[in-house]
C-alpha cells in the first residue's frame, strides 16, 4: 500500500533535536527560525528527516491573520498582564497558547519530486500521535473542533474535546509538519485566555471584514491528562515520541546544528525579529 502516511514516518534515519527542556529563556521566535533552517537542510538533502521537540513557557503565538485585529494592542496588553509573552509566527493559522504543559513536535521531511501531498503530511502526524498514545487506549479523531482556538481540519480530539492542533509550513524544498500537544493542566483555561484575547482585540467588530475569528467556547478543549484521567507529562510524551521514532527507523541519532545551519539559523532569526518588530513596533 504505497503512499500511506506510514511511508513518510518510516525513514531509514531520523535525526532528533530535543529542545523540550531549555526553560523559560528559550524564545518562540527561535523555534520558527529553527524549523525554517531545518527545512532548508532536509530539503537540500544535507540532513535526514528530522524530528524536533520544543516547549516554550507562557507564550502566545499569533498567526498572521491575528495581526489584522482592529484592537490588537488591547488584546496584547491583556495577555501581557496575565504574564504571557506574545510573538507572531511566519505562517498562517490563529492564536495558540504555549506553556510548560504543552509539547510541540515538528517533523521535517524533504519535499519529494512529485511533492508531498498536504493531507499526507497531516496524516503522517496523526498516525504518529495514534502510535504514541496507543498505550492509553485513546480513540483519537481528526476533524475541526468548532469553538476551539486555531481551529483546523486536523484538530485532534478525544470524545469531541480538542487536545492538539497541527499546522504545516513549506520552505526551500522542505516540509515542516508541526503539532502542539496539551499534555497537562487545564485545556479550558488556556482556551478562555484566547477567548478573552479576541474579546479585547475585536470588541464589537467580530464580523470585521479583515478576517473571521473563532468564537471560542472553552469547554471544547482539554488536556490529555484531563481526557484520559491519568497524569501525562511532557516527559511522558517525549519518551513515547522517541520510542516510536526508534521503531520506525533503522537509525535514530541526536545532533545539534552544523556550522552552515547555525549561519542560516541566525539569518532566519533576524527575519523573525524583523517581522515581530513590524507588528509590535
Amino acid at each position: 500500500m504505497a503512499n500511506q502516511p506510514i511511508d513518510l514516518l518510516m525513514q531509514p534515519t531520523w535525526r532528533v533535536i530535543d529542545q523540550s527542556s531549555l526553560g523559560p529563556l528559550f524564545d518562540a521566535k527561535q523555534s520558527f527560525a529553527m524549523d525554517d533552517t531545518l527545512c532548508m537542510s532536509v530539503g537540500k538533502g544535507v540532513s535526514p528527516a528530522t524530528a524536533r521537540s520544543w516547549v516554550h513557557h507562557n507564550t502566545i503565538v499569533l498567526g498572521i491573520q491575528d495581526t489584522r485585529l482592529p484592537f490588537l494592542q488591547d488584546g496584547i496588553s491583556l495577555l501581557e498582564n496575565e504574564g504571557y509573552r506574545v510573538i507572531v509566527r511566519n505562517s498562517g493559522g490563529l492564536a495558540v497558547v504555549l506553556d510548560e504543559g504543552v509539547l510541540n513536535i515538528s517533523l521535517i521531511f524533504e519535499d519529494e519530486k512529485k511533492g508531498i501531498d498536504i493531507d499526507k503530511g497531516y496524516e503522517a502526524m496523526v498516525e504518529l500521535m495514534r502510535r504514541m498514545l496507543k498505550p492509553y487506549n485513546a480513540k483519537i479523531e481528526a476533524y475541526e473542533i468548532e469553538g476551539s482556538y486555531c481551529p483546523g481540519s486536523y484538530d485532534l480530539s478525544i470524545n469531541g474535546k480538542k487536545f492538539a492542533g497541527i499546522s504545516q509550513r513549506r520552505v526551500r524544498g522542505g516540509v515542516a509538519v508541526q503539532i502542539y500537544l496539551c499534555a497537562d493542566k487545564s485545556g479550558s483555561e488556556r482556551a478562555d485566555l484566547i477567548r478573552r484575547f479576541y474579546q479585547a482585540a475585536l470588541k464589537d467588530k467580530r464580523n470585521d471584514k479583515k478576517g473571521v475569528y473563532p468564537e471560542i467556547r472553552p469547554e471544547t478543549m482539554a488536556s490529555l491528562s484531563e481526557l484520559l484521567q491519568t497524569d501525562i507529562s511532557v516527559q511522558d510524551l517525549m519518551f513515547a515520541l522517541l520510542t516510536e521514532l526508534k521503531a520506525l527507523s533503522t537509525h535514530l541519532y541526536s545532533a545539534g546544528l552544523s556550522m552552515d545551519e547555525e549561519m542560516e539559523f541566525e539569518k532566519n532569526l533576524v527575519r523573525m525579529a524583523e517581522r515581530n518588530a513590524k507588528v509590535f513596533g
